[in-house]
């Protein structure tokens, strides 16, 4: 049960907000990574967020590499981001301060997997069961531990059956993403179809292999579609 002082947000809220320059909204919440000097630094900034969420159970997603913390927000239940959110997101950004450990949102990232078929097809259990993934809804499939890329079935009439398609999307911070397409051009891609931008750019290889570069422009909200709120 969703709690009644818990306030659904957009993207364009939480970035508005003050003392969350350290996060970043991507697929499926907010985003912030602080590096460590060391493990055991970067172990007790997890065990210091574990305190800060304790009493209220609104937990976080962390992952500890030797590099620093990947933490990502959202609010179960509803599904998005929340008022609820953007206090921890200051919180947790005071305890990294307070920790000597700094926030580098350059290195963030979500990386999706987008299987293109016609509408009646029925390749979602084959997915599902490859993947061991967990379907929260009828257009994703997730990892039940939220670790690895998410998978989207996307229904296309433009894709004839026995044709099915993939392609990757790639969700990035919205200050980073001119960056991102322009080291990708550099590198020998293209600019493929920018009409739907700023909500994302497809772009392609030298070999045509599609790609689409995305970030939360042009979304009044990013719904948080997680295994745990399945």
């Amino acid at each position: 049960m969703v709690r009644m002082d818990v306030e659904p947000i957009t993207p364009q809220d939480f970035h508005d907000a003050e003392g969350v320059d350290d996060w970043r909204v991507l697929y499926w919440g907010a985003h912030a990574f602080f590096r460590a000097t060391s493990y055991a630094q970067g172990a007790s900034f997890v065990a210091a967020i574990a305190g800060l969420v304790a009493p209220t159970r609104h937990d976080p997603d962390v992952d500890l590499r030797r590099e620093g913390v990947a933490v990502k927000l959202a609010t179960r239940g509803i599904r998005n981001l929340s008022t609820r959110d953007v206090t921890l997101a200051r919180q947790i950004s005071e305890v990294a301060r307070d920790l000597g450990l700094e926030a580098d949102p350059s290195v963030l990232q979500v990386v999706q997997t987008a299987v293109a078929s016609p509408p009646s097809a029925e390749v979602t259990p084959f997915w599902a069961a490859v993947l061991g993934y967990v379907q929260p809804n009828d257009t994703h499939l997730v990892d039940p531990l939220r670790r690895n890329s998410s998978f989207f079935l996307q229904a296309a009439d433009r894709v004839a059956p026995g044709r099915g398609r993939m392609h990757v999307d790639v969700c990035v911070p919205h200050d980073q993403v001119e960056a991102r397409i322009a080291a990708a051009v550099a590198a020998g891609g293209r600019i493929a179809d920018d009409s739907e931008a700023p909500e994302w750019w497809t772009l392609a290889d030298p070999e045509n292999h599609g790609v689409d570069i995305t970030t939360w422009w042009g979304r009044g909200a990013i719904r948080l579609e997680e295994a745990r709120d399945a």
